[in-house]
């Protein structure tokens, strides 16, 4: 190719040359995405040639018809395909979403994770009617631990791993991980991510392990050896190991102000300096699959990219394992859907991800090579590709997952004490001091310790998304066995050293504490459900640092303990502490944070702060807003003994701040939003005080207590017809959310339902709706009990809504006699039932 992008002169360092790159990479936003792999640094596959592989795989495809090789190209999700249609299809791969559990469940342990992982292994292996058998790949986003089984370490998610700067850390992380993973049946990971974030708005950038691009290269190696062992050992892929995916290729980390599955407008030195630093690593440490971005580069989708999946991966790069897709997002791409996208194929994915569009995916891709728009070459460099990677990884004679050595005594590696220590000592590893003013830490074990805060004794909120469920939410202690949350880590050592603790979320105690430790931070989300216009925490709601501010004016020495999956923007928080400590999302693991924080019992420092930023920290909520507050590297310990001086208060960020999906709280609408009421001659009144009433009488609203004073309210039909709206003050694009199957959900009490005319809606201005029929539904929840119902967005979308605008977000509707009461609306992915909507 010609080229057409002029080279940078950038900085000779590694990380100097990302940032001097950066700089100038706007310039290019509106260039062609010409690619020029020329340019690219070259990569080694470490697999020397081995004959007897390639004649094991010619022998199998020359056995096989073009429908059981098409069959290899597809990856269907467990909640969508049986064994009996692997059995029918010949598919290649299965996988678990983020939210899929055997039989449907919502959580799943080792046993039945090995027992499907059977079934779908036998039917793969079935030879009736004359099939070749060909063992699945079975794969799951083990991201920070075995995180979607019940029982499993939970490490620290990546962007905290990257204060640790110890590329052997990683490696021990990925073999346990690993072990984990082969102990319950399954056999492959979607892991690591070696993104590179730049903005850390994007919902993603707790999967990144730092913004630095060597690092990130360091520790992607590192994570593929731990996960599949080092290439030309005996270890390499047996059965202790797992195949390893370095995803998402690429510039899933660069994408314009921070947008899950935007578009990277950087020039081609940035992309290869910068986000395509983890590749040539991880290729070289033997990763048998590269996981190809949602994310698109100068406007063209990575999905149909083909100087960058076929003449830049495959090519120079030299990676000769599986290039797959991710979750439908072929179906992004210019004239395809998400059962049809030859595109995709022919610009170098081998291996569709298509969950629940897997039927019409084979189907469309089947006809396309028989008529040649998908050529046989094509169709069999793929699954020859496959193939190797299911021989090397010891598929074909290693027999029934559950008969594998791990896998048969699971419940001594699931969550097993040696995982646990090093997940432990992982979180030691990674917290990061940024402030001790006045030498409040470590703190002395043998006093009376407050430990406060939304956070305090939260496993969930400790460990983030991606654990048990998709998003991480709505998850109780009690789901993790064998896990310790930060509060009851502290309190075990206290008790230990003769000391006392009270735990309590709002800050209240019996007894006034010697030091309050307010553990506090975001709620889980993962992928764009992360994403935020600004580096605000929290925007309109101050009740964290409230709460700090109460307990250090009643003369409460105060260490917060900060749970983020990124940077954030707590000036105030840090101001109102004495001590501050970034302590990321460690995980299962929460006595790590009490071994740092607290002395000895005979009064030794037993562990240091060894965690420096691997993310630069922002001096204001406006993203990319001049130097960072605390810059790359830094990191307090012990042996500092300066104050941090007081930090300017300003965010930066003026007018309203709009929380992203949350529509009502606590019975109110939330901050840019209005609510209201209409009868049935469609007159409007304001809902924002209780109580009120529409012109007509035909709905009224009243408050009530559900959690707290007048925290809900209810909402009597006196005629048909009425409903009542949330508004927003400009449309709202929900169309990606709605693709990633999200939900509208609303926390609700079923008072009286005679009419069961009730139904739930989007609108999008004039006379376009989407409503969706819940009263039959409705009608069998048991009367006075509050449940989470969720409509999936994808059903207002069929009801006829334009998703891309919808400017109110929540209409709801019923009969004459009808009640209901309401607390919350939000988008999210924890509920107590779904509403079908093909019913």
């Amino acid at each position: 190719m010609l080229a057409t992008v002029r080279r940078l002169r950038c900085a000779p360092t590694v990380l100097a040359m990302a940032l001097a790159c950066m700089q100038s990479g706007q310039a290019w936003a509106d260039e062609a995405a010409t690619v020029h792999p020329g340019q690219w640094p070259r990569a080694t596959w470490p697999l020397p040639k081995d004959a007897a592989l390639e004649q094991r795989v010619a022998s199998l495809m020359a056995r096989m018809t073009v429908e059981e090789k098409v069959g290899q190209l597809i990856q269907a999700d467990i909640l969508s395909v049986t064994p009996d249609d692997v059995r029918k299809y010949r598919l290649g791969s299965i996988l678990a979403g983020g939210n899929s559990k055997p039989h449907g469940a919502l959580l799943a342990n080792a046993e039945q994770w090995k027992e499907l992982a059977d079934a779908f292994y036998r039917a793969s292996m079935d030879t009736s009617g004359g099939h070749v058998a060909i063992p699945l790949l079975f794969g799951i986003d083990a991201v920070h631990g075995h995180n979607n089984v019940v029982g499993a370490t939970l490490f620290p998610q990546n962007s905290a791993l990257g204060s640790a700067h110890d590329p052997e850390l990683i490696r021990e992380i990925g073999a346990a991980t690993a072990a984990e993973v082969r102990a319950t049946g399954l056999n492959w990971t979607f892991a690591p991510t070696v993104a590179v974030p730049q903005d850390v708005r994007w919902g993603r950038s707790y999967e990144g392990y730092s913004q630095d691009p060597q690092l990130v290269a360091q520790y992607g190696a590192a994570m593929v050896e731990g996960l599949q062992g080092k290439v030309g050992s005996a270890e390499f892929l047996d059965s202790s190991h797992v195949v390893a995916t370095a995803k998402h290729f690429v510039a899933d980390g660069g994408t314009k102000n921070g947008k899950d599955q935007g578009d990277a407008q950087i020039s081609e030195a940035t992309l290869r300096s910068v986000h395509a630093a983890g590749y040539p690593p991880a290729i070289e440490a033997g990763v048998q699959t590269v996981m190809a971005s949602f994310s698109s580069w100068n406007g063209e989708k990575m999905h149909a990219n083909k100087g960058l999946l076929t003449d830049v991966l495959k090519g120079r790069l030299d990676f000769q394992g599986i290039v797959v897709g991710d979750w439908n997002a072929h179906g992004q791409v210019p004239g395809c859907s998400n059962d049809d996208c030859p595109a995709a194929i022919n610009a170098g994915l081998d291996m569709l991800m298509g969950p629940d569009s897997w039927r019409g995916l084979y189907e469309h891709t089947l006809a396309e090579v028989k008529s040649g728009l998908i050529s046989q070459s094509r169709l069999d460099d793929a699954v020859a590709r496959i193939l190797r990677v299911k021989i090397r990884a010891g598929l074909f004679g290693q027999g029934a997952p559950s008969t594998l050595p791990l896998a048969m005594k699971s419940t001594e590696v699931v969550g097993s004490p040696a995982h646990r220590a090093i997940a432990r000592r992982a979180v030691r590893e990674t917290l990061v001091l940024l402030k001790n003013n006045g030498g409040v830490l470590p703190i002395d074990p043998r006093q009376h310790i407050l430990v406060a805060g939304d956070g305090a004794d939260n496993i969930s909120r400790q460990s983030g998304g991606w654990t048990l469920t998709w998003q991480g939410a709505g998850l109780k202690n009690e789901n993790f066995p064998g896990a310790q949350s930060i509060g009851a880590g502290l309190a075990e050592q206290v008790r230990a050293a003769g000391g006392t603790t009270e735990i309590a979320a709002d800050g209240h105690y019996t007894r006034k504490p010697d030091v309050a430790v307010v553990v506090f931070g975001e709620d889980p989300y993962a992928e764009f459900q992360g994403d935020i216009p600004n580096l605000m925490y929290r925007p309109g709601d101050d009740h964290d640092l409230e709460l700090i501010r109460q307990l250090h004016g009643q003369g409460i020495p105060v260490v917060a303990v900060f749970l983020s999956g990124r940077p954030l923007w707590v000036n105030r928080e840090i101001n109102a502490a004495d001590a501050f400590v970034a302590a990321w999302l460690p995980g299962s693991e929460g006595g790590g944070v009490a071994d740092v924080l607290l002395r000895t019992r005979d009064g030794r420092i037993g562990h240091d702060f060894h965690g420096k930023l691997a993310y630069a920290w922002p001096r204001s909520a406006v993203a990319g807003d001049g130097p960072a507050q605390f810059p790359l590297g830094y990191g307090l310990t012990y042996a500092d003994h300066a104050d941090v001086p007081t930090l300017p208060e300003a965010s930066g960020i003026s007018g309203v701040q709009v929380p992203v999906g949350n529509y009502l709280e606590r019975g109110k609408a939330v901050h840019g939003y209005t609510f209201t009421l209409a009868g049935g001659t469609g007159t409007a009144v304001s809902a924002d005080v209780s109580p009120a009433e529409t012109a007509d009488g035909s709905l009224r609203m009243t408050a009530l207590d559900y959690k707290a004073q007048e925290d809900a309210r209810r909402f009597s039909w006196n005629k048909d017809s009425a409903e009542l709206a949330i508004h927003a003050q400009s449309p709202i694009d929900l169309d990606r959310e709605t693709n990633g199957d999200v939900l509208l959900v609303t926390t609700l009490r079923v008072d009286a339902l005679p009419t069961a005319q009730a139904w739930i809606g989007m609108e999008c201005g004039g006379h376009c709706q989407g409503h969706v029929a819940i009263g039959a539904q409705l009608a069998k929840l048991a009367p006075g009990q509050w449940v989470r119902v969720g409509v999936p967005l994808k059903c207002f979308r069929a009801a006829g809504a334009d998703m891309h605008h919808i400017d109110q977000p929540f209409v709801l509707g019923a009969g004459n006699g009808d009640v209901l009461a309401i607390h919350r609306v939000a988008l999210g992915t924890d509920v107590d039932q779904v509403i079908d909507c093909a019913k």
